[in-house]
């Protein structure tokens, strides 16, 4: 019989187009995903993959066997998914996926409070900006925004929550050196992959000089704690900041609805069921904050 984690090591190198991406992606050394392919082809007699110089390329035999091994993988989730739905203790793992600002300044109080109510029930919190794939049963609960209902797939079951909205921030010691008349160029602090939203707009206060680039939110958040100019943030992390305080003149925006997700018969569990109600109460009681209402400004 074929072995499926073969099969599972197959995937890896068709979908990523090397060995090195499949090992990435498995958490595995380069040695052992080139052995686990070597036993497939042992097992069917064909070669799977021919080596060019820009990666592994399937061959002839490879593209049926891509064909059968998504049958094999699609089965695969699909029973997990139905027998981790009858599983109705409270114990066990689950994974939650969300953006690090809504888990590092918004939730994670919360979830501190959960995991002390049901201490048998192992968390695992994955904060990344990667979308874990609720369908392939990377995460059980994803916490998302989204703009448009109608783009999230048909498999997945949501809970409403709040609107997000998010507003232009500088620090309040610069503002004030500002209407003091100081001369230093306030900046537009950007995180590199995003730079300046279509939304933003200064305000009363002019941006002049070259953009402060950042890799992340919390260096983003750092930089303008600094002093170093304005950018554009979250209403539950620029309010909740006493150093930080909105750019007059500016408006806020609408990034789109917090839902809690979850996929199939994964939602019928009792840890899910749990952890998806009560998160949604607090967002529920966070709607003041998460719409920017909360704050009187200044």
């Amino acid at each position: 019989m074929i072995d499926w984690d073969d099969v599972r090591y197959f995937l890896a190198v068709a979908r990523g187009g090397s060995v090195r991406a499949a090992a990435e992606r498995l958490g595995v050394n380069h040695a052992t995903v080139l052995r686990r392919i070597a036993q497939l082809e042992e097992r069917l007699g064909a070669h799977m993959f021919e080596k060019l110089p820009s990666g592994y390329r399937l061959t002839a035999a490879g593209e049926e066997v891509l064909e059968f091994a998504d049958q094999m993988e699609a089965s695969s989730h699909l029973l997990e998914t139905r027998v981790f739905g009858r599983d109705q203790s409270v114990r066990g793992l689950l994974r939650v996926t969300l953006a690090p600002p809504v888990a590092t300044h918004l939730l994670m109080p919360d979830f501190a409070d959960f995991a002390r109510l049901h201490p048998d029930i192992e968390m695992d919190i994955l904060s990344s900006g990667e979308l874990a794939n609720l369908t392939n049963r990377e995460a059980d609960v994803a916490i998302r925004v989204v703009y448009d209902r109608k783009t999230l797939p048909l498999n997945l079951h949501g809970l409403k929550g709040p609107g997000l909205f998010g507003g232009v921030y500088m620090s309040r010691d610069r503002l004030a050196a500002w209407r003091a008349g100081a001369p230093d160029p306030v900046r537009w602090i950007v995180i590199s992959i995003h730079g300046i939203p279509d939304w933003a707009s200064e305000g009363e206060v002019r941006t002049t000089g070259v953009p402060f680039r950042t890799s992340d939110a919390e260096a983003q958040i750092a930089a303008v704690r600094q002093g170093l100019g304005i950018t554009t943030l979250p209403c539950f992390v620029g309010d909740a900041d006493p150093l930080l305080v909105r750019v007059p003149g500016t408006d806020l925006h609408m990034y789109g609805t917090l839902w809690l997700l979850t996929q199939g018969e994964t939602r019928q569990t009792k840890r899910v069921r749990l952890f998806t109600e009560f998160v949604s109460r607090r967002l529920a009681a966070y709607a003041p904050l998460l719409a920017g209402l909360s704050v009187s400004r200044d």
